[in-house]
């Protein structure tokens, strides 16, 4: 049984939104296959999920994702053995929410609102994936930088809740947690994208 349908058998309201899981699992596989990566925006509580979303993907989460036997004697000339052991492979993720000079240096000299947008024109190509996470759906900075995502052929996914607001009409993949209010929506965010993560994580690495 894979991550998805253990993660719909705990919650089973979440089971209107298993295709949507299932399409963002293949579209993060397919983004890593094709030398992307995910970037991740979001603010206040999804500003600390953008966080713990790229650590699950940048390092082991279920498995270890022991590295080649190639990569390890590549390694190995610069670094102990044993330090090349202990790295492990990862899926390139960047929490925009990180990039703290840009945000604020963007949010003063032009406005807030645009400043993941902004990120967003600046690092994306087009085999990457945006992750664009909003409780309500209607974050102005979260839903400014899927559009951007859109323009530039990115393709987007939304983590969000309610009726899914302005991010369920501008994102190709979007998954509504089946609340309201914003704490409610963020207790079913975290299982929902700990169970994408586990499955990318099987389905690339086994």
């Amino acid at each position: 049984m894979n991550y998805v349908d253990q993660l719909i058998i705990r919650f089973p309201e979440l089971a209107p939104q298993k295709d949507a899981i299932n399409l963002s699992v293949k579209s993060i596989i397919d983004c890593y296959k094709a030398g992307g990566k995910v970037l991740i925006a979001g603010n206040g509580g999804s500003s600390a999920d953008c966080e713990h979303v790229s650590g699950e993907l940048l390092k082991g989460f279920e498995t270890t994702r022991p590295i080649s036997n190639d990569e390890l004697e590549k390694l190995s000339k610069y670094i102990p053995e044993s330090d090349a052991r202990a790295l492990q492979k990862g899926i390139p993720a960047l929490p925009l929410t990180s990039l703290i000079g840009a945000i604020t240096a963007f949010s003063n000299d032009v406005c807030y609102d645009l400043s993941f947008a902004q990120l967003v024109f600046a690092l994306a190509k087009k085999e990457d994936v945006v992750l664009a996470i909003s409780t309500s759906g209607n974050s102005k900075s979260v839903t400014s930088a899927a559009k951007v995502a859109k323009a530039l052929g990115v393709k987007t996914i939304a983590l969000t809740g309610k009726t899914g607001g302005e991010l369920a009409k501008v994102t190709d993949i979007t998954v509504i947690a089946p609340a309201d209010a914003t704490y409610l929506v963020q207790e079913y965010h975290l299982p929902i994208y700990h169970a994408i993560c586990a499955q990318v994580e099987r389905e690339i690495f086994g």
